[in-house]
């Protein structure tokens, strides 16, 4: 039987032990305490996902023309895919001064893009944090959002 203890070892990510302690986000993945790589905070992300939802909402409604549909969340899922993907941040994390890399510091990938994507257009997953302040989603994607 699956236990909460397996289930809490499963969301800790890769290389992470649950127990410990840390004084700064991110310092349990090696990231530093300030400055570039460092773990962004939520104003920063917040900002960020902020300006691509009214891009994405622009966009829906220049090109779609439908408000009500599903427009706005497919042309957001489209933009992280391929911008993160490919360049390591959407128009808003760029707005913002970030950048999401994988928790080893490497670019994110298009498919660890996609996943992330994917998870964040669900909603919930941004809104579950854990003590280096990774959404959920970024967490089961292996990645982090960083200061560039």
């Amino acid at each position: 039987m699956v236990g909460r203890r397996d289930i809490a070892s499963w969301l800790n990510g890769p290389g992470v032990a649950s127990d410990t302690p840390s004084s700064y986000p991110g310092e349990r993945l090696g990231r530093p305490a300030t400055g570039p790589g460092s773990i962004a905070l939520p104003g920063r992300r917040l900002a960020g996902i902020a300006v691509d939802w009214l891009l994405a909402w622009l966009v829906a409604r220049a090109f779609l023309g439908d408000l009500q549909g599903w427009g706005p969340l497919l042309v957001l899922f489209m933009e992280h895919t391929l911008l993160i993907g490919t360049a390591g941040y959407s128009v808003g994390h760029r707005a913002a001064g970030l950048v999401v890399e994988q928790v080893t510091g490497g670019p994110a990938g298009v498919l660890r893009a996609a996943a992330r994507s994917l998870l964040l257009c669900l909603a919930v997953p941004p809104l579950i944090w854990d003590r280096d302040q990774r959404g959920l989603h970024d967490k089961l994607a292996g990645t982090a959002v960083v200061r560039r």
